[in-house]
């Protein structure tokens, strides 16, 4: 109901000289994005999701930098465990976007977490399928093996690493999954696509089994 368009809101995500009076703002938060590249929308992660009151004398810029200092407020407690994880604000908000989506339950969430830090600690892609939504920037159900293949930084089904960003706006609960994740030595995962129920696993020999007895059956 506000009197903000789509293309106005979009043209503030990629107004550099915005970006940067926020950087100065939120140093902390903001400070790893700036250093980012290849980032389809710089403030991508960073507009904290929540409810939010708005006031028609107030403009988009007051709205946006709104959600930007809940989301400071939410980090505030972490920036401490971040550096001494030695990861950075924008690596954590990249890996929590993707638990976001792939995590239904916090209990799914902690373990997804730790499954893709064990990927990343052995240098392995962490070929989420939302990365590949992102970059191919639509929403499909079931992805094909030419989608995996799209060529994108965000794609990282093929390239390792975080990615350029974040893919979403993360929940509190979500970055908090990655700083405090439940330890396992699990580097695959899938949901039964009947009941949702996930099933881990450590070798690609258990995962293939996994998939056969959830997935492939069903289908």
């Amino acid at each position: 109901n506000i009197k903000v368009k789509q293309d106005e809101f979009l043209a503030l995500m990629n107004d550099e000289n915005f970006f940067n009076e926020m950087v100065e703002k939120y140093p902390k938060l903001l400070t790893s994005a700036k250093e980012a590249k290849d980032v389809r929308y710089k403030l991508e992660g960073y507009l904290y999701p929540a409810t939010y009151n708005y006031y028609d004398d107030k403009g988009l810029k007051d709205v946006v930098e709104q959600m930007i200092n809940k989301m400071d407020q939410v980090m505030a407690p972490y920036y401490d465990v971040i550096a001494e994880k030695k990861m950075t604000v924008h690596e954590v908000l990249s890996i929590a976007s993707l638990v976001e989506k792939e995590g239904v339950t916090e209990e799914d969430r902690r373990k997804i977490a730790q499954v893709f830090l064990n990927r990343l600690a052995i240098d392995m892609p962490i070929q989420s399928d939302i990365s590949i939504l992102y970059a191919m920037d639509e929403h499909k159900v079931h992805l094909s093996i030419k989608d995996t293949k799209v060529d994108s930084p965000y794609n990282l089904y093929v390239n390792t690493g975080t990615g350029p960003g974040p893919f979403n706006n993360p929940s509190q609960e979500a970055i908090d999954t990655v700083l405090n994740p439940t330890p396992n030595n699990y580097i695959y995962f899938l949901a039964d696509v009947d009941t949702g129920k996930v099933y881990y696993a450590e070798t690609y020999e258990e995962h293939l089994q996994l998939k056969e007895e959830y997935i492939d059956s069903k289908n």
